[in-house]
């Protein structure tokens, strides 16, 4: 099992944002809400922005122009990295995330002192900058400040995962949550196709660079187990402990 740091939990001002105390080695599940509920996202361009920043601002060393010596470079098979670039320094490991409309979820682990908070700064800054400017709006795209909990054990991680990249996306199931039930492997299948949640990248053949593939392997088991695993958490056969204290927003 992965060592998991555990977490001394910390006040905050704002009652409905939740924040733990964490450092390097900490997983953490990170969930970020457009505020008043306004949406993060508006068209397929604004969704595959979104992968860019997960891939290329996790990195310490990434060059201020990083979009445009990235122009031309994205390949089917995953989001290069130009040759000329310094050695990457990732803040983060990501192990799992979803898109939503108006808001974002991300398990990840702190590889760097502060790493966590320099990626979500960078991360943010840049959505709320490039999306005003595209979309000629003014003002703040994010509600104050990201909810961020630390993964208790390894159960609650094997959890968060399921919560996070199958739960969430069938959610958006067009047939509806009800028909989730009545046919799990169709709508898994569906839900396997959704290109901006790591389902894709982890159960798919055409995987992106965007989640740490090794560190997936190392923690969680094979593609078949986890799929059974996902099913027992849909219909609520697997409940993690951590569940009841309102540990998945």
């Amino acid at each position: 099992h992965v060592r998991l740091a555990q977490a001394r939990h910390i006040g905050d001002d704002d009652a409905t944002m939740r924040r733990d105390e964490f450092a390097p080695g900490s997983f953490v599940h990170i969930v970020k809400r457009g505020t008043r509920g306004t949406s993060l996202v508006r068209d397929v361009h604004d969704r595959e922005r979104f992968l860019l920043l997960l891939r290329y601002l996790n990195d310490a060393k990434v060059p201020r122009n990083w979009e445009r010596d990235i122009a031309g470079e994205c390949t089917q098979d995953g989001y290069t990295r130009p040759a000329h670039w310094p050695e990457a320094e990732p803040y983060v490991s990501l192990v799992s995330f979803c898109l939503m409309d108006n808001h974002f979820h991300l398990l990840v682990r702190e590889n760097t002192e502060g790493g966590i908070s320099k990626f979500m700064q960078r991360v943010c800054t840049s959505m709320a900058a490039y999306f005003n400017a595209r979309h000629n709006e003014r003002g703040t795209l994010f509600e104050s400040a990201y909810w961020a909990r630390t993964v208790k054990d390894d159960d609650h991680l094997q959890y968060l995962r399921a919560y996070i990249e199958v739960k969430n996306t069938l959610e958006l199931y067009p047939h509806g949550f009800s028909s989730v039930l009545a046919d799990f492997s169709r709508a898994f299948d569906w839900a396997q196709q959704y290109a901006y949640s790591s389902l894709f990248d982890s159960m798919s053949a055409d995987r992106r660079i965007l989640i740490d593939h090794s560190l997936v392997a190392e923690m969680f088991g094979t593609n078949d187990a986890y799929r059974r695993f996902a099913e027992d958490v849909i219909f609520g056969r697997y409940r993690s402990a951590e569940e009841d204290e309102e540990w998945c927003a």
